[in-house]
């Protein structure tokens, strides 16, 4: 066969052009996106160290503002990765750094909305720790400039990566268990709390940026770095800190959105003087579909069952499921044999992959702003409802308290000057 010259250049300049793309298409894929971190702690440091294994990334920022927790992430992060971070005080200023694109948000939740919706203000996407915020109004305003800013979003609740939590919706949704009928949720574990008098700050620690729009309250070890989470004014708890991700599985796999009734009772009953959040607790939040309790005590001697410590009870027509981070348990009605099903893998690093894989396709991560914010609200609620020691009723189409005003006042904290609260 005759190719005349002019059909064979075209030919090999759309080859070459080809080659070109595919050539780009690979850089593309193959481009290292540049992260910043903002929140240098424990929690901070292990997303980082999971963006960093999952491939693709580099931690080119860290913010802290303990100089001493900024050091030290820094030296870890250049170690792991090769290459030193530039380092920051203020999250105004990494924000400004050139080739960002991304951030990671690991502070105290009271700082959440205020760094996140000015990362979205300069067009990074955002991988975000959980709670979604501290207030249910912040969590709207957060909601309302991801969608303006239409960046991709990922909120740490990383049980969704979780196989067994995934193998029991597929069970539940089949109709194995039959109608669910009711769910109990649950952590108890034994806290240990550090010394609660009051006292000096480390020199590394600007106490006052730490507490940031929340209230200033008195320096202690036990409302300083990682137990802040029982602290009322920044985690707000133990169901706020860590029972959010059971409530958020259970609202997932039953495929509701947010509860109509909440009520919530408890107290400090071991612990007094030494937290400032429930020790123990019970909350029924009233889903259409059906009630689910949520009890912890964190305190006391090891569970009877310690393997079901830390879990979630479907209660069904057909059969009990319970499920926990890596195993779940069919237990029929009636005398049929019990079957316990394993399942691993890392789930922070898998949640981790799905949003550098999203930044990357430019399409939704799989924990969406608005999903987080439903599962946020719920146990905000539950705890508005502990401390009115008041029923909410709740309006999802209104985003309002019903029945209750000295509860509707507690949707949204006053912010200490200067700062300004981002719902209007």
């Amino acid at each position: 066969m005759r190719t005349n010259r002019r059909k064979f250049l075209g030919t090999a300049a759309a080859a070459a052009g080809a080659a070109v793309l595919s050539s780009k298409a690979r850089g593309d894929e193959e481009k290292k996106l540049n992260l910043g971190l903002i929140g240098a702690g424990w929690y901070g440091n292990v997303d980082a160290h999971a963006a960093l294994k999952a491939g693709g990334a580099e931690i080119a920022a860290v913010c802290d503002v303990d100089s001493a927790h900024l050091k030290k992430s820094a030296d870890e992060l250049e170690k792991a990765q090769g290459k030193r971070p530039q380092t920051f005080k203020l999250y105004q200023e990494l924000l400004e750094a050139k080739g960002l694109d991304g951030v990671i948000i690991a502070t105290p939740p009271q700082w959440h909305a205020l760094i996140f919706i000015a990362a979205l203000g300069k067009n990074l996407d955002v991988y975000c720790e959980k709670p979604l915020a501290y207030d249910v109004r912040e969590g709207r305003a957060m909601v309302d400039a991801a969608k303006k800013a239409g960046r991709v979003v990922q909120v740490g609740f990383q049980r969704r990566q979780s196989k067994a939590y995934q193998a029991v919706k597929e069970f539940i949704d089949a109709g194995n268990a039959g109608r669910i009928v009711q769910v109990d949720a649950q952590i108890h574990y034994r806290a240990e709390p550090k010394d609660a008098t009051p006292q000096d700050p480390p020199e590394s620690l600007d106490w006052d940026l730490w507490c940031g729009p929340g209230p200033k309250i008195p320096y202690s070890p036990q409302v300083g770095h990682i137990n802040w989470r029982l602290e009322k004014t920044s985690g707000h708890g133990h169901l706020v800190d860590w029972g959010i991700h059971l409530i958020d599985a259970v609202r997932k796999i039953l495929g509701e959105s947010a509860p109509k009734r909440v009520t919530a009772a408890g107290g400090l009953y071991y612990l007094r003087d030494k937290i400032t959040t429930p020790d123990t607790l019970t909350a029924q939040f009233d889903f259409e579909r059906c009630p689910v309790v949520w009890r912890h005590r964190i305190w006391g001697a090891g569970e009877y069952a310690p393997e079901a410590s830390n879990g979630i009870f479907f209660y069904g027509e057909k059969a009990t499921v319970f499920v926990s981070d890596d195993r779940w348990l069919v237990i029929p009605v009636g005398k049929g044999e019990r079957v316990e099903n394993k399942a691993g893998g890392d789930t922070g690093l898998e949640h981790m992959k799905e949003f550098l894989n999203a930044v990357r396709a430019r399409k939704p991560a799989g924990c969406s702003i608005e999903d987080a914010y439903l599962s946020t609200t719920t146990v905000q609620l539950a705890m508005i409802a502990y401390e009115t020691g008041l029923p909410v009723e709740w309006n999802a189409a209104t985003e309002q308290i019903t029945n209750n005003d000295a509860a509707s006042k507690l949707l949204r904290r006053e912010y200490r000057e200067p700062y300004k609260h981002p719902w209007k």
